[in-house]
């Protein structure tokens, strides 16, 4: 599959072009554009109702984009104002990304709702994950830019969980409260993840999410 990003780092629109019969899955609502040989089909990945009523009932559509007769084209952006990067997943080698930054996958990537992490709401004040995996691209966007950390094994980092954007699945991770009752009430912050290598630490500049005092 051939694809463009353009327009980074502030208002990155992620281009696709897709050969006869050929498909990528995205967010339901990131379409900006497509051709009109290009064929839609809507899919709610299955939560269960421990998922929905962890998530306020919310739920996560993507849609499946085909191109017929002949080849198309489609762009997919998300971010207000912020950057696309695109992650390979590999057999063994899968991510965890915040539900907000996925962005679109080919078609062999597996998105899981129902693993440990999301349905227990580990990361708690309304962020959950997906376990990404399979054998293909992984595109995701961020609020501000994307600053990347590569920890070798026994290395850790510790991120505020609104901007996590994504892990490697190869990582170990802990989330825990950020410093004591008066630092969380006045310092803003909430939880924070300790994630410990050999892997990707994937990380947003901005916060849309909360304010900062």
């Amino acid at each position: 599959m051939k694809y463009e990003i353009k327009y980074r780092p502030s208002y990155s629109l992620l281009v696709v072009n897709l050969e006869p019969g050929e498909k990528i899955v995205a967010e339901a609502g990131a379409m900006t554009y497509m051709s009109p040989n290009i064929e839609v089909k809507t899919r709610m990945s299955i939560l269960g109702s421990l998922g929905l009523t962890v998530l306020g009932r919310q739920s996560f559509f993507v849609n499946e984009y085909i191109a017929k007769d002949g080849p198309g084209e489609a762009a997919f952006a998300s971010a207000p104002v912020g950057d696309v990067e695109v992650l390979q997943v590999k057999p063994g080698q899968g991510y965890i990304i915040q539900k907000s930054a996925y962005l679109a996958s080919t078609e062999n990537i597996d998105l899981d709702v129902k693993w440990e992490g999301f349905t227990k709401g580990l990361f708690g004040q309304g962020l959950f994950m997906i376990k990404a995996t399979g054998d293909g691209s992984l595109f995701i966007n961020t609020f501000g830019a994307i600053d990347k950390h590569v920890l070798k094994p026994g290395e850790s980092l510790i991120v505020d969980n609104f901007h996590l954007v994504a892990f490697s699945s190869t990582c170990s991770y802990r989330v825990t409260k950020f410093g004591g009752l008066k630092e969380t009430i006045l310092g803003g912050e909430g939880l924070v993840t300790r994630i410990e290598g050999p892997g990707e630490v994937y990380v947003q500049t901005k916060n849309l999410v909360t304010p900062r005092a």
